[in-house]
């Protein structure tokens, strides 16, 4: 067995995860709540110190630049949902934030999948491969049409669409759980290797 402490400590946390299996219990509730308190630290610690310094206090304190209050000011007015009386105030942050996020990522999304898929799907060698490609998009668009009844042959190109989209979740799901299954198999190794030494 490892004689490390903190090995210990992170054995103990990972079975106190491991408990809600069981059902929810206070070493589950210990083990999440120490979790959220650590993570909440640590990202406040790394704000202050990457962003507030250097984007803030810096340029408005050291350097006088003025331009920096307009940023300073919304950001300060986040923190007014504390109090009730003001907590109208983060409405003009959040519509600043979300206005300028779709400005910028709208025209990118749109360059980045949809021209680039349509391209991709369109101006492409013809192999096998692209076909059923081609088909699967255009099935899937044509389930998507709505402003048609789904009968005769748009009823059978929009069921073969649902197939490509069963098809697509399988595949997004079975990764998911692949991946939840490699988590598991990493904490195991840690569990019965670095701490009980059982495997090697």
């Amino acid at each position: 067995m490892s004689t490390n402490p903190w090995i210990w400590v992170a054995a103990f946390l990972t079975l106190c995860i491991y408990t809600f299996l069981y059902r929810d219990n206070p070493f589950y509730k210990f083990a999440e709540h120490l979790l959220v308190g650590v993570s909440l630290g640590y990202w406040i610690a790394v704000y202050y110190h990457n962003s507030f310094i250097p984007k803030v206090w810096e340029p408005l304190i050291m350097e006088q630049e003025l331009r920096v209050l307009v940023p300073t000011i919304l950001g300060l007015m986040t923190f007014s949902t504390l109090v009730p009386r003001f907590s109208w105030l983060v409405r003009y942050p959040i519509a600043y934030t979300v206005g300028m996020y779709s400005g910028y990522s709208i025209p990118r999304n749109f360059q980045a999948y949809i021209f680039k898929h349509v391209q991709s799907t369109m101006l492409t060698t013809l192999t096998i491969s692209s076909v059923i490609i081609l088909i699967g998009v255009i099935s899937t668009l044509v389930y998507f049409y709505f402003s048609t009844e789904h009968k005769g042959a748009i009823g059978g190109v929009a069921r073969t669409g649902i197939w490509f989209i069963m098809l697509a979740f399988g595949a997004g799901f079975g990764y998911t759980v692949m991946a939840r299954i490699s988590l598991l198999i990493g904490r195991m190794q840690f569990l019965l290797h670095d701490w009980l030494g059982i495997i090697r």
